[in-house]
C-alpha cells in the first residue's frame, strides 16, 4: 500500500506538469520503475545542493525531521509520501523518547527508513540487525523495540524474545507491515505446494531480498528476478509448478510479464485438456470477442425484459459494433495498455493487421444489416461508429493542443466509462427501438436506465484493473480521479439500484416477471466485484473473463425464459 500510494502521488504531480519534480532519494528499489519516472520528468536527488525550485517528493520509507525542516526552508515545495504505517512507527518514536524510553529499532541501520526512524527519536537510538547483536547493546533504561516495517516477522519475534531476557522491562510493539507479513505467511504456505518459487524485484530492494530469502530457507528453488528477462527457462522448463511472489515495489506490468514468460515454458503441461480450454479463453477474451459476446447476450435479455421481439438481428449488430469499437479503440488509444496489460499489448501488436480487418469487417457487416433494418437503423449505427472513432482521436490541430488540457475525448476526467455505457446502451436499448411504429416511452426509458448501470459497472471494473496503467500515461479515469475505495463503493450503490429496479419493476407493470431472474446476473456480478475487493482473485485474464461472463450468462437464462417459460 506505501509503495503503491506513493507511486500514485508521484504520478499524480508529474501528470500536472506545474514544473520539476523530485524524490529526495530513490523513491523505491526498482530500476526499471526509477527508469519510468525519469521518463516522465521525476529525477531522484540525494543531495539537495542548490536547488532553487521544484516539488520535493517524501518517498515511501520517511526522512528525518531534521531533513523535512532543511526542505521548507529552502522554500521548496514539499510532497509527503511516506508511507502511513512508516509514520506510525515514527510517531511511536518520538512519543515515548519524549517520556524518557529509549528507541532499540530492528532493521538495517544503512535503510532510508530507518536512518528517517532514529531521527525521530529524542534520546539515543540503537540499531540491530539480528539476534547476535542484543548481547552487545548497552544498559537501557525503560526500553522499547519497533521494527523496520518491512522486517521478517520470524527473525524479529527471535529477536524480542532475546531482548526480553535481557530488559525484562521491554515495551514491544509489532510494526512490521501487514502486507509484509501476509506476503511472507503466503511464500511459507505456496513453498508446500510447488516445485520451485519465483520472486520479483529489485535486486536492492530489501524486503524482495527478505522474501527470495524464506523460500530458500525452506528449501525451495528460488529464482530471484528483477524483470522477465532475467528468468532461467532451461531450469524452470523441468517443474511442474511455479509459484511467483513479488516485493513491494514492483508494480503490476512487471509481475504480469513475468506471469506470462512462465506460462509460456509449457513443461509437462504441453497438450492438456486445461491448458487447450485456457488458451481458447484467452484468444476470446484478447481479441474482443468475448466482450461481443456479452453484448450479444444482454440485448437478447434486454429484449425479453421489455417485451421487444428478440430479434437476432440487433444482437448481431450489438455483437458487430462492440467488437469493432473494442478493437479500434485499443489501437487508438494504446499508451495504457504496456502497463495494464502487457499480455494484450503484446498479443494486440503481434495480431494487429489480422484484428483490424475483422473490425473493419465488422463495422461493414453491421452498416448492411442495419441498412436492411431501416434506414434509421443504418444512419444510428454509421452515427455511433462515427462518435466511437472520435473518442481516442484529437479534436484540435496540433498547432493548438499545448492550449488545452483536454485535446480527445478521453482526456475528459471519467470519460472512458461513461463512454462505453452510453454506447452499449445506445446499441442495446436504443436501436430496437427506432423502427417501431409505436414506442413505448416508459418502456423504453426503463431499458435505458438498467442497461446503462449494468454496463457502467462493467466499465468501471475494468478501469479499477487499469488504474496503475492510466495513471503512468496520465488518463483520468473514475479510479484515478476518486481513488479505488470510493470508486467501488459507487458501483456498489450502483448495483444496488440495479437490483431494485428489476425487483420492483414487474410491480409497475412496465416488465413482466422475467426481471426477477435477471437478478441472477447481478449476483453473479456482484459477486465478481466482491472476489476483487476481498482478494479471492486477482486482476487478469480469469478475472476479466469472469466479468465478461454475466453478459453471456444473461443471454443464456433469456433463451431458456423464452423457450422453456
Amino acid at each position: 500500500m506505501g509503495v503503491r500510494r506513493a507511486m500514485e502521488i508521484v504520478l499524480t504531480e508529474a501528470n500536472k506538469d506545474d514544473g520539476p519534480i523530485y524524490t529526495y532519494g530513490p523513491l523505491i528499489h526498482n530500476r526499471q520503475v526509477m527508469d519510468l519516472l525519469s521518463s516522465k520528468g521525476v529525477h531522484s536527488l540525494t543531495n539537495l545542493g542548490e536547488l532553487k525550485s521544484g516539488t520535493i517528493v517524501i518517498r515511501a520509507h520517511g526522512i528525518p525531521p531534521q531533513s523535512r525542516k532543511k526542505i521548507r526552508n529552502m522554500g521548496l515545495r514539499l510532497v509527503d509520501a511516506t508511507c502511513p504505517r512508516v509514520a506510525k512507527v515514527q510517531a511511536i518514536i518520538r512519543s515515548y523518547t519524549r517520556k524518557g524510553h529509549s528507541a532499540i529499532i530492528v532493521g538495517d541501520p544503512d535503510h532510508a527508513e530507518v536512518i528517517g526512524l532514529m531521527g525521530y527519536s529524542e534520546t539515543p537510538a540503537n540499531v540491530i540487525r539480528d539476534i547476535d547483536e542484543v548481547s552487545g547493546l548497552p544498559r537501557i533504561d525503560h526500553p522499547f523495540v519497533v521494527a523496520q516495517t518491512t522486517q521478517n516477522a520470524k527473525k524479529y519475534d527471535e529477536i524480542i524474545h532475546a531482548l526480553k531476557t535481557r530488559f525484562p522491562d521491554l515495551l514491544v510493539f509489532n510494526t512490521i507491515c501487514d502486507a509484509t507479513q501476509q506476503r511472507q505467511e503466503e511464500v511459507r504456505s505456496i513453498a508446500q505446494n510447488v516445485d520451485a518459487m519465483v520472486v520479483v524485484g529489485g535486486y536492492h530492494s530489501g524486503n524482495t531480498q527478505r522474501l527470495a530469502e524464506l523460500s530458500r530457507e525452506v528449501g525451495l528453488p528460488t529464482f530471484h528476478v528483477e524483470t522477465e528477462k532475467d528468468l532461467k527457462r532451461q531450469e524452470l522448463s523441468a517443474m511442474e509448478k511455479i509459484g511467483v511472489t513479488a516485493g513491494a515495489s514492483t508494480p503490476n506490468w512487471m509481475i504480469n510479464n513475468v506471469v506470462k514468460e512462465i506460462e509460456g515454458i509449457k513443461g509437462r503441461t504441453r497438450g492438456s485438456f486445461s491448458l487447450t480450454f485456457k488458451e481458447v479463453c484467452k484468444f476470446l477474451l484478447l481479441s474482443n470477442f468475448l466482450v461481443a459476446s456479452g453484448a450479444f447476450g444482454l440485448t437478447l435479455a434486454a429484449s425479453i425484459l421489455f417485451s421487444r421481439p428478440p430479434l437476432i438481428a440487433f444482437s448481431l449488430l450489438s455483437f458487430l459494433y462492440i467488437h469493432a469499437m473494442h478493437v479500434l479503440n485499443h489501437f487508438l488509444d494504446k499508451g495504457a495498455s504496456a502497463y495494464n496489460d502487457p499480455e494484450k499489448a503484446f498479443y494486440l501488436e503481434k495480431y494487429r493487421n489480422p484484428l483490424i480487418i475483422s473490425a473493419t469487417v465488422s463495422i461493414l457487416i453491421a452498416l448492411f444489416v442495419s441498412f436492411h433494418i431501416g434506414i434509421s437503423t443504418f444512419l444510428a449505427i454509421a452515427g455511433l461508429t462515427l462518435l466511437g472513432a472520435l473518442y481516442s482521436m484529437p479534436l484540435f490541430p496540433i498547432r493548438f493542443r499545448g492550449k488545452y488540457r483536454y485535446v480527445k475525448i478521453k482526456d475528459i476526467p471519467g470519460s472512458r466509462s461513461l463512454s462505453e455505457a452510453i454506447a452499449w446502451t445506445a446499441v442495446i436499448s436504443v436501436l430496437p427501438f427506432l423502427e417501431s411504429e409505436s414506442i413505448r416511452w416508459n418502456a423504453m426509458l426503463l431499458s435505458i436506465f438498467v442497461v446503462f448501470l449494468i454496463s457502467y459497472v462493467r466499465s468501471a471494473l475494468f478501469d479499477i484493473f487499469q488504474a496503475q496503467g492510466d495513471l503512468i500515461v496520465g488518463t483520468e479515469t473514475l479510479p484515478v480521479t476518486l481513488g479505488e475505495e470510493k470508486t467501488l463503493r459507487l458501483l456498489k450503490i450502483i448495483l444496488i439500484l440495479t437490483a431494485m429496479t428489476l425487483a420492483l419493476g414487474p410491480l409497475t407493470g412496465l416488465v413482466g416477471r422475467f426481471s426477477y431472474v435477471m437478478l441472477l446476473p447481478i449476483i453473479t456480478l456482484s459477486t465478481c466485484l466482491l472476489a476483487y475487493e476481498r482478494h479471492w482473485i486477482y486482476p487478469g485474464n480469469a478475472l476479466e473473463a469472469l466479468i465478461e461472463a454475466n453478459f453471456i450468462f444473461s443471454g443464456i437464462i433469456a433463451l431458456i425464459w423464452r423457450f422453456f417459460r
